[in-house]
């Protein structure tokens, strides 16, 4: 059985990667992202309980707009209620929104080394985000953390290096927040866009769990699931962005049962219809918040 890279995980952070390997194959754990927006945080899951009566197993949140303290506190209300928390980060070097991510283009000679001022600013980014994660770490709430999301697809400023540049930035925040900070309630997802392709893997030691995601229509995307599963043979793997749900009998019958799957927020959710959202959650196949184990 795969165990996770940092071998200071916490107790509950091990007993979390255990839950899902225990899943893996036969169960799928339902994830929503929240809208970051201000005011908005709640919208996609007000949504969804009105629907199905139920919530996601897993909360998707978002650093962007150094919403770090927002974050914070909606980890742990969602912890408090027996949910998993997933985080990612739209965010620049110098800028903290969307349109930052993807238009700063790096110096990545000047980036990757210590002691320059692109460095140290990228630094100061990554210290304040270590920062909220400490937070979580005393309140011992895992957190299912995915940076540099979507690298090989060349639109974020991560990607824009190509795969080995962004290897090294990968392997640079790892030992940043890990040994650096001494952060052990992280699960590392390793997460592609779309296909797949060569040339972006750290290595098996530095990520705990593969996924790929897509917007391409009403799709299981099974090309991912087969080759992330021939890449990472004992890893999780999530679906950890999509737009249109297809019916579960599907991501069975092609064999690719995702460790969770999770719809974006505002229109990407909303597309779905009722029924078929009412129809997800109910399935006994899948892990709503309702039969979520605790961990």
């Amino acid at each position: 059985m795969p165990e996770l890279i940092n071998p200071r995980a916490g107790a509950r952070t091990r007993s979390l990667y255990n839950l899902l390997l225990s899943l893996s194959g036969n169960r799928i754990l339902l994830a929503q992202q929240e809208m970051p927006r201000s005011g908005e945080p709640g919208r996609e899951m007000e949504w969804i309980q009105a629907v199905t009566g139920d919530l996601p197993a897993i909360r998707g949140m978002d650093f962007i707009h150094d919403d770090f303290s927002g974050v914070v506190d909606r980890a742990k209300a969602w912890n408090d209620r027996g949910g998993i928390v997933t985080i990612c980060w739209h965010t620049g070097i110098d800028g903290n929104d969307y349109n930052a991510s993807k238009e700063e283009s790096p110096d990545w000679d000047q980036l990757l080394s210590p002691g320059t001022a692109e460095n140290d600013l990228l630094m100061r980014r990554w210290d304040d985000a270590a920062k909220a994660l400490l937070r979580l770490q005393e309140a011992d709430i895992p957190v299912l953390w995915r940076p540099f999301h979507e690298f090989d697809g060349g639109w974020f400023w991560w990607g824009k290096g190509g795969g080995e540049a962004f290897i090294s930035l990968w392997r640079m925040m790892q030992h940043r927040f890990t040994v650096d900070y001494g952060l052990n309630n992280l699960i590392w997802i390793l997460g592609y866009a779309d296909d797949v392709p060569s040339g972006w893997d750290p290595g098996a030691a530095y990520f705990d769990i593969g996924g790929s995601d897509t917007y391409r229509g009403e799709t299981t995307h099974t090309a991912a699931w087969q080759r992330l599963r021939a890449m990472y043979p004992d890893k999780p793997l999530a679906f950890h962005e999509c737009g249109l749900i297809p019916p579960i009998d599907r991501f069975f019958a092609e064999k690719c049962p995702w460790s969770w799957l999770m719809p974006w927020h505002t229109r990407w959710l909303f597309n779905n219809s009722p029924a078929r959202i009412q129809d997800v959650y109910q399935d006994e196949r899948t892990v709503p918040l309702s039969r979520l184990k605790s961990f």
